[in-house]
């Protein structure tokens, strides 16, 4: 066992208008974008695969332009997540798994599974929503991560329940989303929500040193002590830890610098 996890750091999507100046080169094709993107940062998180449905044509693209170690983080499909009675899910979850996600072989990276803020905790039907998530997918090992914007999870219960499927619980850097920094997977998943437009880095260097430093806890298996628990009686096992660091929303014209800058720091 190695004595740290890997860090990878990326922000959401490689299609932006603003980045046409802002990040890519002058002149670069639109097909070229993926391609120059999964070159500055080693992960991107998709967004695409929330709203539409791709084939596995598409995925076997994306793969084969990436670099090799380059990981995709997919958003899973909206029509998992937004409904009433989780443990209905099983079917749209499969449709969604099967349209070719496991094309991306060694890139494919956490699936993260996003609930509305005005999803409610309910320990048996949320449960039973975590015991549908497959470990595999056609050979592909799968690895899930929740990101729960309603306030009510924030409680012991849930990161149990979370631990007891080996499920990330997503930390969101976020003006109104709660805040769950309890690890409960075998990676810890971020997303930093609080950049800015006017800052060149997205985040301010004071800030991105913090997140660094965090990171390398997480990787190096220990906790940082300056965020919130819901179970804070209850530490997660001490192990190395791969980190996903996403730069998302706010300050996005610079999340892709923001995510260089980020990795300068841990690299």
């Amino acid at each position: 066992m190695t004595a740290s996890g890997k860090i990878r750091a990326g922000m959401g999507g490689w299609t932006f208008e603003p980045w046409e100046t802002s990040f890519y080169p002058e002149k670069l094709a639109k097909a070229k974008q993926l391609q120059y993107a999964s070159r500055q940062v080693p992960t991107i998180e998709v967004n695409g695969t929330y709203y539409s449905s791709f084939k596995p044509n598409t995925f076997a693209k994306w793969a084969s332009e990436a670099p090799e170690g380059f990981v995709f983080s997919l958003k899973g499909n909206r029509f998992v997540t937004n409904r009433r009675v989780l443990a209905e899910a099983g079917e749209s979850m499969m449709r969604f798994l099967e349209s070719g996600v496991s094309e991306l072989g060694e890139k494919l990276g956490p699936i993260l599974w996003q609930f509305a803020p005005t999803k409610k905790f309910d320990a048996k039907d949320f449960g039973a929503f975590l015991s549908l998530l497959p470990e595999k997918q056609d050979g592909v090992p799968l690895h899930h991560a929740v990101e729960v914007r309603n306030p009510s999870f924030v409680v012991p219960e849930f990161v149990a329940l979370a631990r007891k499927h080996n499920v990330a619980i997503v930390y969101a850097d976020h003006a109104t989303y709660p805040a769950i920094a309890d690890v409960t997977g075998d990676f810890v998943y971020a997303r930093l929500q609080t950049g800015h437009d006017e800052i060149a880095t997205c985040y301010p260097p004071s800030a991105l040193d913090a997140w660094a430093a965090r990171a390398r806890l997480w990787a190096g298996g220990k906790a940082p002590g300056d965020l919130p628990l819901a179970a804070p009686d209850e530490p997660a096992l001490v192990k190395p830890r791969d980190v996903f660091i996403y730069f998302i929303t706010s300050g996005k014209v610079h999340a892709p610098h923001g995510a260089m800058a980020f990795m300068e720091r841990v690299g």
